[in-house]
């Protein structure tokens, strides 16, 4: 009855406060254990992501305790005469917008309030030691996850670089890190999912069960339903980890040795781990081993013979136990030894294999410090297919990019045969293909190479200059304008994609927010 109370209470503000243009009875019928919000706090923290570029307030917030209550709210608008669209947010860290809603609810899948949900909040992370699973709840984050099935000793196999994301959110993407050469990206590790489509119905599927929607939920950026329990392989966790960096001033040397070494997946003779990112500044270079040693005497790109004044650094690592700690400088060495890295530009050191896995956090500790964290993020993600790697450096690195940026540049290869072709997620038709990540922050420091008008003017370059050299990049967390740019993106996926769509999300109420598909509504525009 107090529940009831409550979101009776809580309509009436939204009719009065923002003019709610969906029949208040849709609403009313709700039966749900969490707490439908309007708090100043919660409709502005929905209304902003990581991006710092886009803004879209929704008319409230639903902080679920359950998957019956996430159905419940979907069911409600698919049903309801009017309709509303439903963004599920995890921890915000989109780019573009994509998880933000106007005219419609945003789902917090995230930091649901226990302190105030009681008993209603959703199910903690379960791990199955024998059959080597964990099941989790959609908006569970990878780093509690992460310390979750620690305490048995086991870990899942595939990462993303950063672990405050959701569950849901990354394997609403791929989810990729320097492990997926080996393992494959996130969605190529899961089991079974229990998914709300865009007709409210909670459904589990698998390989095997309602095959068609689990192999259009991952990567399915939200397109399909929402993601409220993941089942997520595991392995046995190592203890500690060596971590190398070497450096390259011939990116041909690079590629090459980044390229054998992701070969080797599946062998017991390899790294663990295999990025890179680029180095085209004098800046970086000392920061570039900041995580290993206190640089006492700055290094210069020029002194390092650089290719077109930049250096590629080769991030790579090897997972050990105690049982097998006496052979791994053996085994390093002997990898080591069949790569061509700039001599004397070795940079090693051990740790615990969770302290490695979460060590961006400690990087955005420090950017919080100096107010750097929530800045604009003008990120550009890209698949580049190998065969035009060295034209997109030769434009891009050494050419468009000049010789300063506002934030690291990853590079490295994936293996496209640890990807499932049956997902939602694009790749190119290559077998092995690079991520190239240009992961830059908008600073107001009075530099205009580091405004956002500047960073966003140069991402339209780099996205240009590949349409006019023929280099078929495919971006990943994908952002586009019009549906032609979808359909373009897609490709032959499209007609797929599209089914599925009318199939599990007909009145396109789900995620609008990716600008994808029109909804059934009639939204009042956001500031885009």
């Amino acid at each position: 009855m107090a529940t009831k109370f409550l979101l009776t209470f809580a309509i009436c503000r939204l009719i009065v406060t923002v003019g709610l243009t969906l029949d208040p009875a849709d609403l009313l019928r709700l039966e749900v254990e969490g707490q439908l919000s309007l708090e100043p706090a919660d409709v502005a923290m929905a209304s902003r992501d990581f991006g710092g570029m886009q803004s879209a307030e929704p008319m409230a917030v639903l902080h679920p305790a359950s998957a019956q209550d996430v159905a419940c709210l979907v069911k409600s608008a698919y049903e309801s005469a009017l309709g509303f669209g439903i963004s599920a947010r995890g921890h915000g860290h989109s780019i573009n917008g994509q998880a933000m809603t106007t005219n419609g609810m945003v789902i917090q899948m995230s930091g649901s309030r226990g302190s105030r949900l009681g008993s209603g909040k959703p199910a903690p992370p379960r791990v199955s030691e024998i059959s080597m699973y964990v099941d989790v709840w959609g908006g569970e984050l990878w780093i509690d996850v992460l310390r979750s099935t620690l305490e048995f000793g086991l870990a899942p196999k595939s990462w993303t670089d950063y672990l405050y994301l959701s569950v849901g959110g990354t394997l609403s993407n791929a989810g990729i890190s320097g492990q997926a050469f080996n393992h494959g990206p996130q969605i190529s590790n899961v089991y079974e999912l229990d998914v709300v489509t865009g007709k409210g119905e909670l459904l589990t599927c698998s390989k095997k069960q309602n095959w068609e929607l689990y192999d259009a939920v991952l990567g399915g950026l939200g397109q399909f339903g929402i993601i409220t329990r993941a089942r997520i392989a595991l392995e046995r966790a190592p203890k500690r980890v060596r971590w190398i960096r070497v450096l390259y001033s011939n990116f041909s040397a690079f590629t090459q040795d980044q390229e054998y070494l992701i070969s080797l997946h599946g062998q017991a003779q390899k790294f663990d781990y295999v990025e890179g990112f680029v180095i085209v500044d004098e800046g970086l270079i000392n920061n570039w081993r900041s995580s290993f040693f206190s640089p006492r005497n700055p290094v210069k790109i020029s002194s390092l013979n650089a290719d077109g004044g930049i250096l590629y650094c080769l991030e790579i690592t090897k997972n050990y136990h105690e049982s097998n700690a006496e052979t791994i400088d053996q085994e390093v060495e002997a990898l080591l030894k069949k790569l061509n890295f700039i001599p004397a530009s070795v940079f090693t050191t051990d740790l615990p294999y969770v302290d490695f896995l979460d060590r961006v956090h400690n990087a955005e500790l420090k950017l919080r410090a100096k107010n750097l964290w929530d800045v604009p993020h003008p990120w550009l993600n890209l698949f580049v297919p190998k065969s035009r790697i060295a034209d997109f450096d030769k434009g891009v690195f050494k050419g468009i990019l000049g010789n300063k940026t506002s934030g690291p540049i990853l590079i490295y290869p994936m293996n496209k045969n640890k990807w499932d072709e049956k997902s939602s997620v694009v790749t190119p038709n290559e077998d092995v293909f690079y991520l190239v990540a240009l992961l830059r922050s908008a600073l107001d420091n009075g530099d205009d190479t580091q405004s956002l008008d500047y960073l966003k003017h140069q991402n339209r370059q780099i996205l240009q200059f590949c349409e006019d050299e023929g280099i078929n990049v495919i971006q990943y967390l994908p952002h586009y304008t019009t549906q032609q740019e979808w359909k373009r993106h897609f490709g032959d996926k499209w007609a797929l994609f599209s089914r599925r769509k009318m199939e599990f999300d007909p009145r396109n109420i789900l995620a609008t927010g990716q600008r994808i598909f029109t909804p059934s509504i009639n939204p009042r525009e956001p500031s885009w």
